[in-house]
């Protein structure tokens, strides 16, 4: 595996815990909570069931064959969050970081995904004998 692929694995596994951490806030019982989530306009059970959309999209995005479907949810997960932060007057940059680096970290993983940011036409070789048969 080289360099660069490691560390896209390595940022993908960080953002899987660093979401799983944010849910874990919507599935806990902790003081003020429920005046925070109304402060955001939402009430705890919607948060709940926030959160577990948040884990389940955050592993579409660790498991290879659906990370570029949960690359593009996380993305509208976190556009939502931006939207949430900017209605209350909250900073809404972390949201944002977040997201830019879950691009990075999948382009990392599979490069193919930097070339459809450039607008390049990916080279996708087959195989021949395959072809045939």
């Amino acid at each position: 595996m080289s360099k660069l692929k490691l560390a896209g694995w390595i940022l993908s596994i960080l953002l899987l815990l660093f979401m799983c951490f944010s849910a874990s806030g919507k599935f806990l019982d902790w003081e003020g909570k429920e005046e925070m989530f109304a402060k955001m306009g939402f009430t705890t059970e919607l948060m709940y069931r926030i959160g577990v959309l948040e884990v389940a999209v955050a592993i579409l995005f660790l498991i290879p064959r659906t990370a570029f479907l949960g690359a593009i949810l996380l993305t509208g997960y976190l556009g939502g969050a931006v939207v949430t932060h900017l209605r209350v007057n909250d900073p809404a940059y972390f949201p944002v970081i977040i997201g830019v680096v879950v691009w990075i970290a999948l382009g990392l993983r599979n490069p193919l995904i930097f070339l459809l940011a450039l607008g390049q036409q990916p080279v996708i070789r087959t195989n021949v004998s395959d072809a045939a048969s």
